[in-house]
């Protein structure tokens, strides 16, 4: 849900390059034996040999991070293969919401970081795994933990939320491949599909996320891409992630644009309330509301026409195939450098379907770790 774009990781593998200190597979791996990228110089990586894997999820109140554990969960089931499911920064979470204040969550949640990493670092380091499915809390304090499992010859797949690839590669951390959004396409697919909805043209509204967060300004940049020049974007207002918000926020931005034509939101959950706030205006159909990310009560919205629709990314997969691409480094495959997750745009016509798939996607979808790891 909250992912970087394929875009910057591309930017930040280039200069990593250009230093020459990514230490990835297939540019510059170290390892003596086995395909670039796999961790095939491992105990556990040949033919036939069962990995044994922990996942360290971001954490596991969000639907969207609870269906990517059930994802984890389901494949290594269905393969046999054990796995181990941490939340990063889970205590610290519950101990956000128990604060009385916003003043003692941030006090406790600073307690927590600054004690607990080191216990958390070395505890996760000397997990028995061989494979580790990592979406972390932050891309950058994850690099001393991954330094110290990759300097034991594991494996390191990157799913979801993407690790700092410079700060990996000057620590000598190799990554054997990244899962995950492709959050300029996820905007341009929901700037394209606005602009098939207002052929006449006409003003738009953003809202985003928090000011220079990556996810939020990626899906921003793509959606621009995606309506051409027929649409104009004539105000652009954060909401912090948060429904009630967004729904104050839009209330706002229609009351200085009376003509406006459409919203595109860059999360489900403030979509919805950019819905609300478009229906206390009588305006639903009149302006169209576009967000991203596929959440079931989004998907129900669209179905219902509150939403004029979502461009629907599937963690649920993403977990998948983290544990696939476990199998296959277990076997000695060469692993991709980066998959993209599927997205798919998600309308009335549609939405029936993309309910009852739920937590996959309505259509065939390409799956590169599904024959690696047989």
């Amino acid at each position: 849900m909250h992912v970087n774009t394929m875009g910057r990781r591309a930017t930040a593998v280039t200069a990593a390059l250009a230093a020459g200190t990514l230490a990835l597979g297939g540019c510059g791996s170290d390892k003596p034996s086995g395909p670039a990228g796999s961790g095939a110089s491992h105990p556990d990586a040949t033919a036939g040999v069962v990995p044994s894997i922990t996942a360290v999820i971001r954490g596991l109140e969000d639907p969207f991070l609870q269906t990517m554990k059930q994802g984890i969960g389901d494949q290594a089931r269905a393969a046999g293969v054990p796995v181990t499911i941490r939340a990063d920064g889970s205590t610290g979470a519950k101990e956000t919401k128990a604060a009385k204040s916003a003043k003692d969550a941030k006090e406790a949640e600073d307690v927590k970081d600054a004690e607990g990493r080191t216990d958390r670092s070395t505890a996760l380091a000397e997990q028995p795994s061989s494979c580790f499915v990592i979406n972390p809390a932050s891309g950058t304090k994850v690099i001393q933990d991954l330094a110290k499992i990759s300097a034991m010859g594991k494996t390191i797949v990157n799913i979801d939320s993407p690790v700092d690839l410079v700060l990996a590669g000057s620590a000598n951390v190799k990554l054997a491949t990244y899962i995950g959004t492709d959050n300029a396409e996820a905007g341009r697919t929901a700037g394209r599909r606005m602009a098939e909805l207002l052929p006449s043209g006409g003003d738009v509204a953003v809202i985003s996320g928090v000011a220079g967060d990556v996810t939020s300004d990626t899906r921003i940049e793509g959606f621009q891409q995606g309506i051409g020049a027929g649409l104009k974007v004539v105000q652009t207002v954060g909401a912090n992630w948060e429904r009630r918000t967004a729904r104050t926020a839009a209330a706002g931005v229609m009351r200085k644009h009376p003509d406006l034509a459409g919203f595109f939101v860059v999360n489900d959950d403030m979509g919805l309330g950019v819905a609300q706030a478009v229906a206390d205006a009588h305006k639903t159909g009149r302006v169209k509301v576009i967000s991203v990310d596929g959440l079931e009560d989004a998907l129900k919205a669209v179905k219902a026409g509150a939403l004029d629709g979502t461009v629907a990314q599937y963690p649920y997969v993403m977990g998948l195939m983290g544990v696939e691409a476990c199998q296959a480094d277990a076997k000695g495959r060469m692993l991709p450098f980066e998959v993209r997750a599927p997205i798919r745009l998600v309308t009335k016509e549609n939405a029936g379907r993309a309910l009852a798939s739920l937590p996959k996607p309505f259509d065939a979808y390409e799956d590169p770790f599904k024959n690696l790891a047989r």
